[in-house]
């Protein structure tokens, strides 16, 4: 073989080669970005029926009620993630299940003011939007949560209050009762106990008294992987003066942005001095904390350091969650997309852990 001819083969292998690389290459970012495309959301509830729960306070129907009545909380929750709805659905659903059991402290079951009212209040919001809506001060409203929706969706407004909130759930078709219908005997004999208490001066200041406090809450991720929060609340047995915690404040008590959301549980005024619900979400986003991290350091040492006590449920993007409390038992629970609901009620309960994401 000639040079000539060497010469001329070589460069015809080289142009050959060069055009395979270059389909190569071409090829080569679409097979990237298939591999790199992160696995869908697996979606998931958790719930929180409030903390403060005692042991030597629930009777075995009680316990028994409770954890059924929690199951099905998930199950409506998880029957909507199941649909493709969003993760705001979920949420919604779930809260008025616990909300009309009367074993907790929302809706049906709210406790007592000081002048033997219900005085409910609720907050939901939408992570993936930021849009937000609240009520507070309420009486009539059956499905607290219902009504926080409607402001978000059908007013210009984040939070209503009050007899104000009653004239907008009726002209946004949510569903009033008379007051009536909040009253149970176990929650009037806690009032009755709490103002015994207050005259014989075992209790100096009334949120002293008020030991049955509770609330419920939701958190959901969508397929879409959007995030949601709500919670609901009938405050503290013997509360004055029209007070509101921290269930009802967006930042507080509730909380939802792209990466968190968050409901809390427990003795408000150190939550909303706290903003503890967005402080976990802060300690995620800018600290780049874990779920467990966050959750735990606001409501295990931060609250009770300085003198509150409660819980949270606090669900991350990535499915990830945490269910902190620092009390002797939080109604709690989750389900994820296989429907199988998961619930405790103590401390020593421990609730199975979900799948390696």
């Amino acid at each position: 073989m000639t040079n000539s001819l060497r010469r001329k083969l070589h460069l015809q292998l080289r142009r050959a080669c060069g055009a395979a690389l270059l389909g190569t290459m071409a090829l080569a970012p679409a097979w990237a970005a298939e591999a790199a495309k992160p696995a869908a959301p697996r979606p998931v509830l958790v719930i929180h029926g409030g903390a403060g729960v005692e042991r030597a306070g629930l009777s075995e129907q009680d316990q028994k009620d409770a954890r059924a009545a929690l199951e099905s909380a998930l199950r409506a929750g998880h029957a909507a993630l199941a649909a493709g709805k969003p993760a705001l659905d979920a949420v919604t659903a779930a809260i008025v299940v616990l909300e009309d059991a009367p074993m907790f402290n929302a809706g049906r079951g709210a406790v007592f003011t000081h002048d033997g009212k219900n005085e409910l209040d609720s907050a939901v919001m939408d992570g993936a939007s930021g849009r937000a809506g609240a009520v507070a001060g309420v009486h009539r409203v059956k499905n607290p949560i219902a009504l926080a929706r409607a402001v978000m969706e059908k007013s210009k407004h984040v939070m209503l209050v009050g007899d104000g909130a009653e004239v907008f759930a009726k002209q946004a078709g949510v569903t009033l009762v008379d007051p009536s219908y909040f009253r149970t005997d176990k929650r009037w004999q806690q009032l009755q106990k709490a103002l015994k208490e207050e005259a014989s001066g075992q209790a100096h200041e009334d949120l002293e008294t008020a030991k049955h406090f509770g609330t419920v809450g939701a958190v959901a991720l969508d397929a879409q992987g959007r995030l949601a929060a709500g919670t609901s609340t009938g405050g503290m047995t013997n509360k004055r003066y029209g007070r509101v915690g921290d269930s009802p404040i967006i930042g507080a008590g509730t909380y939802a942005d792209a990466r968190c959301a968050v409901s809390g549980t427990g003795w408000g005024e150190y939550y909303i001095r706290a903003v503890a619900a967005h402080e976990i979400c802060a300690r995620m986003r800018y600290a780049g904390q874990s779920v467990r991290e966050a959750a735990s350091g606001v409501i295990d040492r931060d609250i009770p350091a300085a003198g509150g006590d409660g819980g949270a449920i606090v669900l991350g993007a990535n499915g990830d969650f945490a269910l902190p409390f620092n009390t002797e038992g939080m109604y709690r629970g989750w389900i994820g997309a296989d429907g199988v609901p998961h619930v405790a009620l103590f401390k020593d309960e421990k609730l199975t852990e979900p799948a390696a994401r």
